[in-house]
């Protein structure tokens, strides 16, 4: 039971880190710091895009349109922060 806690806690913290770096990356891009027409930024943007979008998609249907302001990266912050720190240890100790 304490392996199959483990690999899902590691798991949200790999989703929180590609998270982080989908929004940092972002800012850098808006910020003009990187630039998309460089083909390795271009590549780990869209792969991060990829990744993400079916996270942010279902997540951007239940939002209110904000305009420029995506709300999902943060709603989705919030979703993992939430499952990694306070469902799953108490899901787990109450099973143990």
């Amino acid at each position: 039971m304490e392996m199959l806690y483990k690999t899902l806690n590691l798991l949200l913290d790999v989703v929180f880190t590609i998270m982080l770096a989908h929004v940092i990356m972002s800012w850098l891009i808006s910020f003009q710091i990187l630039n998309l027409r460089q083909p390795l930024v271009y590549n780990i943007w869209d792969g991060l895009n990829k990744l993400l979008e079916p996270v942010y998609r279902p997540i951007r249907r239940l939002l209110p349109d904000t305009g420029a302001l995506d709300l999902a990266p943060l709603v989705a912050f919030i979703i993992v922060i939430a499952l990694r720190n306070i469902i799953l240890p108490g899901v787990f100790q109450q099973l143990v």
